[in-house]
């Protein structure tokens, strides 16, 4: 590893990401967009402020998945990853540069939705707004993460797309958002217990509902990293300089 190619990796990085103007839209304007249509669908600023805050993680979440597992399968298919691993530049420090680019494309699309969310939406946050954007740009990075590691097993950006209900949904389903999880069949309950996503709504929750940074929210925080970096490494193993 090398930090100046690694930074090198994360300008670059986000010097075309600020030239594709329809990815910075998805990535900031359609969580944004996603927190106004949830505020107007229940209309009903009790039920917001209780669902808002575990919303807030998960749309950056699955924004962060498409996006990462299509542009890094893009460079594969293109041929750019190839070239670029012709020089002196390892798999880590590949995914370390997507994950600090994208990292600060996180903190610009939660400061947005935040922004929206506290002023024009009218949101109601009980807890500290630090923790808050702690969890959600973790969130963001969680999903960047597995968009990596889910690239590696995609030959087409169709397919790159396709594992999007694989990762996602069954996750969505069973972290607690629809119904808490201890009401759900003890089998569920132990599949949901090692999906990184039943984390991050629970640390959403424990924002919303407390004002002080429990132990709970840290064990949350410390899981959501940990998966984080877990799936960077895979990505590292399973990264292949192109598609056949």
């Amino acid at each position: 590893m090398s930090i100046a190619i690694t930074l090198a990796t994360m300008r670059r990085i986000l010097a075309q990401l600020r030239h594709d103007h329809r990815t910075l839209a998805l990535l900031i304007g359609v969580p944004a967009l996603l927190m106004i249509l949830l505020r107007y669908v229940f209309d009903q600023p009790m039920v917001f402020d209780r669902i808002g805050p575990m919303l807030l993680g998960l749309f950056p979440f699955t924004v962060m998945f498409v996006v990462t597992s299509v542009a890094t399968l893009r460079e594969r298919t293109s041929g750019t990853l190839e070239r670029l691993m012709t020089m002196p530049l390892g798999k880590l420090d590949l995914l370390l540069g997507y994950a600090l680019a994208f990292g600060v494309i996180a903190l610009v699309q939660v400061g947005v939705v935040l922004l929206i969310s506290l002023t024009w939406l009218g949101l109601d946050l009980s807890g500290s707004l630090g923790s808050l954007v702690l969890v959600a740009v973790l969130d963001a990075l969680l999903g960047m993460s597995l968009g990596l590691f889910a690239s590696a097993f995609a030959r087409t950006e169709f397919q790159a797309v396709q594992f999007m209900p694989a990762f996602v949904l069954p996750q969505l389903l069973l972290c607690g958002l629809i119904i808490p999880r201890d009401d759900m069949a003890t089998w569920l309950q132990v599949i949901s217990d090692v999906l990184p996503l039943s984390y991050a709504v629970e640390g959403m929750q424990e924002i919303s509902t407390r004002t002080d940074f429990t132990a709970t929210l840290a064990l949350d925080v410390a899981v959501i990293a940990a998966f984080t970096v877990v799936a960077l490494l895979l990505g590292a193993v399973t990264l292949r300089r192109r598609t056949a």
